[in-house]
Formats: C-alpha cells, structure tokens, sequence
C-alpha cells in the first residue's frame, strides 16, 4: 500500500476547492506520497478536522468568507499544538506580506496556476516528511 497525505483545504467557494483538487491531482510530484483531501468550507470546520489530528498540509483560501484564511492561519498557529504547514491562496502578489504576517508557511495566487501550485505543495509535503523521519 502507497503512503498518503492528508490535506485540508478551507474555501467557502466550492470551484476553489476543486481548483485545488484537480491541480494536484494524485499527487503533485513522482516524490511525494498520495494526496487525500479533506474539504471544509467552514473555519469551525477547520478546527475540528485540526482537533481530530492526521492533517499533513492545510491549503486556505485568503479570499474565504466570512473568515478569510489569512486569519485562520494565524489562529492555527496561535492555538494548535504542532500545526500543520499552512499554503495560503491569496487574491494578489501584493498580499504576500500578508501571508507572512499570517505564518503560513507558502502562498500562491489565485486563481490556482496548477504547476505553480504543485509545486508549492509538494515542497511542503517533503518538508513534512523530514520533519517526521
């Protein structure tokens, strides 16, 4: 049986969502396990797929309503014992410093670019897999 990764992704927008899914793929690069996703279009749904534990990356949409993933990030950081690596989907280039503010670990720009995107998570999902070996 192949490893998997497990990945949230947070968007009150369900076409975001697929963006997401379908930019990936099976997996976003030949070196980096499976991906499943776990979808929430809610931050209340967020916290407990977090709470519940085994979430290898979190992709959140900036962009989100009523709670944009810029502050939900930063609650993850704030209030989750070990939180996953967060990449952040932010309206526009300009919004990087944002991002930084919001501790995410990587952010690419909406709409999803998907070899840019694939990429983005991929080095997310191998920085995970050094932390745990």
């Amino acid at each position: 049986m192949q490893p998997t990764a497990t990945v949230l992704v947070y968007s009150d927008d369900s076409n975001t969502r697929e963006q997401v899914r379908m930019a990936t793929g099976r997996r976003p690069a030949p070196d980096v396990p499976l991906v499943e996703f776990v979808e929430c279009a809610t931050p209340a749904a967020v916290v407990r797929e977090l709470d519940k534990g085994g979430i290898d990356v979190c992709v959140l949409d900036g962009e989100a309503v009523p709670m944009g993933g810029m502050g939900l990030c930063r609650q993850i950081k704030d209030e989750v014992f070990d939180a996953p690596p967060v990449l952040l989907l932010i309206g526009r280039p300009q919004d990087a410093w944002l991002a930084t503010w919001s501790r995410a670990e990587a952010a690419v720009t909406l709409p999803v670019e998907p070899v840019e995107f694939a990429a983005a998570l991929a080095s997310l999902l191998r920085q995970k897999k050094l932390q745990s070996a």
